[in-house]
């Protein structure tokens, strides 16, 4: 571990860049009409440039001076990027153009930091600036930045690259390599991973145990899809469980009691048709709709 202190007073100064690749064709004008629309000219300004021969629009790193790391940071691929996905619809309105299936906006940020810090320093404050199953992060020195001319291109864009095919996985194995595949997914033919799950070794052993008592094991599909429906997003599991003297969890205790001891003053009066049944709920528009 690293102390915050001891590193902290390393650090003399930081200073935030927001990245906005864009992989589309589009010309000088158009960059810096969408460029002085994203930013305040009283404390902003915005630095712009096609990208190479293909003529994908891209960002030009700034040629800053007086810094020692640069650490971006930025969402994985198929990760919803809200602000990515605003600044898109702000061009189609603004340019009164569309984007092709292969084409995209994608946000990030660009942190430079000057101070006295190692690589070993540098790199354990960049993992802790984001959430790895959903983000990125990319470290180069200044000299690394300035040979370069600034941090890689990314657009985080979904590939498939493999065939179309469905693979099963095996899970008689250890419970130190379920946890493997809990915390880093599905390993490809070539070693290689597909991505974290998110599924502690609890869940992996009750994953493998209810494959079990069907005689096989899980397919690639299926496995992906358990693990993204168990998510806390969609499975509330932390809000379901016990918690100090709450047994019951948060969910059912606080938010879904609430909800039925309202609905329940309510009688006749109650507009809700369905809760708590399924990823939405629906309640009365009028005599004819529900929402």
């Amino acid at each position: 571990m690293i102390n915050r202190i001891e590193v902290s007073s390393k650090i003399s100064d930081t200073r935030v860049i927001n990245v906005y690749t864009i992989v589309k064709n589009l010309n000088q004008n158009q960059l810096k009409e969408i460029a002085s629309s994203l930013t305040n000219p009283v404390y902003q300004k915005f630095t712009h440039v096609p990208e190479g021969p293909v003529r994908k629009s891209g960002v030009e790193w700034p040629s800053v001076q007086g810094f020692t790391w640069a650490v971006e940071t930025g969402f994985l691929p198929g990760v919803t990027d809200n602000i990515a996905a605003t600044v898109k619809e702000i061009i189609k309105d603004q340019l009164k153009i569309k984007f092709l299936s292969d084409e995209g906006v994608y946000s990030s940020q660009l942190l430079l930091i000057s101070g006295d810090l190692n690589e070993k320093q540098i790199t354990k404050i960049g993992q802790g600036f984001i959430n790895p199953l959903i983000q990125r992060v990319h470290i180069k020195s200044k000299k690394q930045y300035l040979q370069k001319k600034g941090m890689d291109k990314i657009a985080p864009q979904v590939k498939l690259l493999s065939a179309n095919q469905v693979d099963t996985v095996d899970l008689n194995i250890s419970d130190e390599e379920l946890t493997a595949i809990g915390k880093s997914g599905i390993k490809n033919q070539d070693g290689s991973s597909r991505g974290p799950l998110a599924l502690d070794l609890i869940y992996m052993k009750t994953i493998k145990n209810y494959f079990k008592k069907l005689g096989r094991n899980p397919t690639d599909i299926e496995l992906e899809s358990i693990a993204q429906t168990w998510s806390e997003h969609c499975k509330h599991t932390i809000f379901a469980d016990p918690i100090d003297e709450i047994k019951d969890g948060l969910f059912k205790t606080y938010i879904k009691k609430a909800t039925e001891e309202i609905r329940k003053k309510k009688g006749k009066n109650d507009i809700c048709v369905s809760v708590f049944r399924d990823n939405s709920g629906d309640f009365k528009f009028d005599k004819d709709y529900i929402v």
